[in-house]
């Protein structure tokens, strides 16, 4: 069933983020205020695949005061596409200029919340360029063995939701074999 939006207003804006109320009605049942959390700009991720290895970063998120292991990522840039913005990122953020990219999966991580959405690509290959130029991005840059990033996502190593979904999806549709 899908609901009926009577209005909106903003109750916070950013350039990063914007917080709004909603009115919705549930047709045959009640009108409420919903808070729904706006993205203004997309995210894409790049999974880089070299040999039996992928890229990803360790790194400290202190939102949940937590480290873990991501693939490559930020949010796409106006004027620029998906893919662009995704391969942006990856050169910025590891040092490593991706190979020719397909896409994944796009998704929307809090749908019930929120309206982000995140583009997730594949290369399978890289070539170094020099050192991160987003040096505040992550402590280490570091090759990891496929078989051990499954051991991650079986883990408690790979905790932040665009990685763990990009690689899963990658994993279920035989990209990472």
């Amino acid at each position: 069933m899908q609901w009926i939006v009577h209005g909106e207003r903003a109750l916070y804006q950013s350039e990063w983020v914007n917080l709004t109320l909603v009115d919705i009605e549930i047709p045959g049942e009640r009108r409420f205020e919903h808070h729904v959390i706006r993205v203004p700009r997309p995210a894409g991720g790049v999974i880089i695949r070299q040999n039996d290895e992928l890229l990803l970063l360790w790194r400290h998120r202190f939102t949940t005061d937590t480290w873990g292991w991501e693939i490559p990522a930020g949010k796409i840039e106006l004027g620029e596409s998906p893919i662009e913005g995704a391969e942006r990122e990856a050169l910025e953020e590891t040092g490593w200029q991706p190979g020719p990219l397909r896409h994944v999966t796009t998704f929307h991580p809090v749908n019930g919340m929120g309206d982000h959405t995140f583009h997730i690509f594949i290369t399978e290959s890289a070539t170094y360029v020099g050192e991160p130029t987003d040096r505040s991005e992550a402590t280490l840059v570091e090759w990891v063995p496929i078989a051990r990033v499954r051991e991650f996502i079986g883990g408690d190593a790979i905790r932040d939701g665009l990685s763990l979904c990009g690689l899963s999806v990658a994993f279920t549709l035989g990209l990472l074999d």
